[in-house]
């Protein structure tokens, strides 16, 4: 039978439900309090038959709790991660988890001094079109891969939230580079060797409300990552090319298709007419040397973060979310900054 385990929510804002309503779906895992510095959201713990802890300091000293979850503004995480690690609990944090690798270190020393489990939730790993893009890429279905995009965009402009100030972590770079980033160099094992980014401010001039980043790798693949707040028509979330194919996913409900080569012998066309004139490089392969396929869908649980969170704390498993792997997310995105503020290509690993 499994263990059953207590988790304490520090910041039971739109995220910190967001994990109550995953946890109250996990037959092992109950959530056995909150604390917020938000009357309100006190209020909302109880009107959801949560005890509300009076303070950070009470929530600590409960005995019961076996795992703290810090979902407060970025800013905030350090303090409380290493405040609960100190007190002998395992941490579960939201992400970005600090605004520097110094401190994401600072917290990782801790976690090694205390024996405690120290874990980022970067959740968008179990997105299903990021997990079907990758599946395309490992099983080599598209031949060499030389290009990636990977693409986020909304027409909102950034949340009137901590998302608007830069100290407190706010800024699209923070906000979704961590994921997609976090994608990317889950997908491509290689080394990143350039780093070019650039900001755009149309809504906002205190933090990035939309970049592009275009990153080299070792082996050769260009993978460009964009995150928009004022795109009224979308571009494609994912475009994958490779020698022998290319993999498209439209949207968040995985619409998209692979297209591959059948007959390289039949590598001839016939000229089409544009209104100023003829092209044959650009005319369209025709049936019968190319065919459509299905994406090959891969299905998750996001409940399997916190199955394993569990498991690693019980000496059972390996931890899938690594700190090595959250530290060279934080570094690159420090690198992204440094290019976007010099306007030059950056040096990275």
């Amino acid at each position: 039978m499994s263990k059953q385990f207590n988790l304490a929510i520090v910041g039971l804002g739109g995220m910190g439900n967001w994990h109550r309503e995953t946890i109250g779906r996990i037959d092992n895992l109950n959530v056995c309090g909150s604390f917020d510095i938000k009357e309100e959201r006190q209020q909302f713990a109880i009107d959801h038959g949560i005890t509300p802890y009076n303070s950070l300091e009470e929530l600590l000293a409960d005995e019961k709790v076996d795992i703290v979850l810090c979902s407060t503004p970025n800013h905030l995480h350090k303090e409380i991660v290493i405040k609960a690690l100190r007190a002998g609990k395992n941490v579960v944090c939201e992400k970005p988890v600090t605004l520097s690798s110094k401190d994401l270190q600072e917290m990782i020393d801790v976690a090694e001094e205390t024996k405690k489990v120290f874990v980022v939730h970067q959740n968008r790993r179990w997105d299903e079109d990021f997990l079907t893009m990758k599946k395309i890429y490992d099983d080599n279905l598209l031949g060499d891969v030389f290009k990636i995009e990977s693409r986020v965009h909304g027409s909102r402009g950034i949340p009137g939230d901590w998302r608007q100030e830069p100290e407190f972590g706010g800024g699209m770079v923070l906000d979704w580079g961590v994921h997609i980033l976090d994608q990317a160099l889950l997908m491509i094992d290689s080394k990143v060797k350039t780093v070019y980014a650039n900001f755009t401010h149309v809504t906002n001039e205190l933090v990035d409300d939309g970049f592009t980043v275009v990153l080299t790798f070792e082996n050769g693949i260009v993978y460009t990552l964009e995150v928009g707040t004022s795109n009224f028509i979308n571009l494609p979330r994912w475009y994958m090319l490779g020698r022998d194919g290319t993999a498209i996913i439209y949207d968040w409900q995985k619409n998209g298709k692979v297209t591959r080569i059948t007959d390289w012998s039949k590598n001839d066309a016939v000229p089409i007419r544009t209104a100023a004139g003829l092209t044959k490089t650009m005319a369209p392969r025709t049936a019968d040397t190319i065919k459509d396929e299905e994406l090959p869908i891969v299905k998750s649980d996001i409940r399997d973060f916190y199955r394993n969170v569990m498991a690693t704390i019980e000496g059972k498993e390996e931890i899938i979310v690594k700190n090595t792997q959250v530290m060279r997310v934080m570094k690159l995105m420090e690198a992204i900054f440094d290019s976007a503020a010099k306007n030059q290509v950056i040096d990275f690993e």
